[in-house]
């Protein structure tokens, strides 16, 4: 049977830190809204014979993005690791946005966090492109889960 998909998803906890309570919503969020749908075909595994479930973990070693996919039975099937010196930027400029979001719903005007809400989906939708591109050859996806894994990566980058 052909279930292209994530069924379970782990964040390396040793590298995270939470930095306050608005993270981690975001973190719970991105992980309930990524198993209820997602798109996730790593193309290694699937060529080989395994069509999902997955289940997936990720990490960040040396500066770089590891995601271990495994079977259901959680038996290892591939690694794929990215650079992260694209989403640099865009991490820092995320964390950024999200502050000014978090302040802005305690005290400014309903169009004030409208604007910064419309930069942050900015920054984070351009980032889910970098993220289609770099996995592109190694794992199928689609848009909303690169967003979803997007923010788990911002996660991972937490130190407090």
């Amino acid at each position: 049977m052909v279930d292209p998909r994530i069924a379970h998803i782990e964040l390396d906890d040793a590298t995270i830190i939470w930095r306050n309570a608005d993270i981690e919503q975001e973190r719970r969020i991105a992980i309930f809204d990524l198993i209820e749908e997602n798109t996730f075909k790593p193309v290694r595994a699937a060529a080989a014979g395994h069509n999902g479930p997955y289940r997936l973990r990720l990490s960040v070693e040396d500066g770089r993005l590891v995601l271990q996919v495994a079977d259901e039975a959680s038996q290892p099937l591939e690694t794929v690791i990215l650079g992260l010196g694209r989403f640099r930027r865009a991490i820092r400029d995320y964390f950024a946005i999200c502050e000014s979001y978090y302040q802005a719903i305690r005290r400014a005007t309903a169009q004030e966090i409208e604007t910064i809400d419309m930069a942050r989906r900015g920054v984070h939708n351009d980032a889910a492109t970098t993220l289609l591109e770099k996995l592109e050859g190694k794992i199928e996806t689609d848009f909303a889960t690169a967003r979803r894994l997007f923010t788990l990566i911002c996660v991972l980058h937490i130190k407090g």
